[in-house]
């Protein structure tokens, strides 16, 4: 059986959304800056916001649905999640207690250490606060045994008092969302006739060497998308489009007849090429994104 899907009129009727620039994690690749440009494409109405590569939450913070599942298989990533939603105040102790023990000797040596524990037994409660001290936002994961391997960033990481407010924010934006731990095949399946999922996988020309990126497959995902489709749930995908300030078009095959429209979205300076050549300005780096919709 195949539903009706939104028509172009319900798309364009959707009200502005205001950009939202606080950020809770910092995570690569994430679409905060950004998000309310997405949102301005997604249907006018819809049942559950779904997101099963919840990252960094940009896009679902910034649209603040009233219905939403947020995923994604990385067990410290959702635990954060979850513990935003369930406890907000375990979370600010989190950050509080390792933002401490930063600051008592010397940070790169003190940032290892929370590294270290990270890597003997990965939890979200490290993570918080690696993600927010690491160069860049870059959670980047060894292949060979799976550890996080990015170091100390230049930056000072945020007092305690400032993420606790983050962290209010968020919560109080989020009120209307659950967070599992799932894979994105079984997160989309899960999506009924009438709702959306936004789609923000780990990038083919950029981000082999994020977590979970060696091996995901893009055929598998579009595999997923189909089927929501033909279920009647709106799918927007967000994908490599253009790098090099336009002078590289990333050039991926996409299956005949899934997307119905196409739509580029400025987003900025690479933090991974960044992170990738030493601290470098890349003004020749500007990315930006392909917004593929099914609708």
């Amino acid at each position: 059986m195949q539903y009706a899907l939104p028509r172009e009129d319900e798309a364009a009727a959707r009200a502005p959304v205001a950009p939202y620039k606080t950020q809770l994690l910092k995570w690569v690749g994430t679409k905060q800056k950004f998000a309310h440009e997405i949102i301005a494409h997604l249907p006018a109405r819809f049942g559950t916001y779904h997101e099963p590569f919840i990252g960094a939450g940009g896009v679902i913070a910034t649209l603040a649905p009233e219905r939403a599942l947020g995923s994604d298989i990385f067990a410290p990533l959702v635990e954060i999640w979850q513990t935003l939603s369930a406890d907000p105040e375990r979370l600010k102790r989190w950050y509080a207690e390792r933002w401490a023990l930063y600051h008592a000797g010397d940070r790169v040596e003190q940032y290892e250490k929370i590294k270290a524990a990270y890597n003997a037994g990965p939890n979200g409660a490290d993570l918080l606060f690696l993600c927010r001290a690491c160069y860049g936002g870059v959670v980047r994961f060894r292949k060979s045994d799976g550890h996080m391997s990015t170091p100390c960033g230049p930056h000072a990481p945020i007092r305690p008092e400032a993420f606790a407010r983050r962290v209010d924010q968020w919560a109080q934006r989020l009120k209307g969302a659950r967070f599992e731990r799932l894979d994105y095949r079984e997160a989309m399946a899960r999506a009924r006739p009438g709702d959306v999922v936004y789609c923000d996988p780990p990038y083919a020309f950029s981000q082999t060497i994020l977590y979970g990126a060696q091996g995901f497959s893009l055929a598998e995902l579009f595999e997923a998308i189909a089927d929501c489709k033909a279920r009647g749930v709106a799918v927007a995908l967000s994908i490599d489009g253009t790098k090099k300030s336009g002078q590289l078009y990333c050039d991926i095959a996409l299956p005949e007849g899934l997307f119905e429209r196409e739509l580029l979205v400025n987003v900025g300076r690479s933090m991974l090429r960044r992170f990738q050549m030493g601290g470098q300005t890349l003004e020749a780096e500007e990315v930006r994104d392909r917004l593929l919709l099914t609708y």
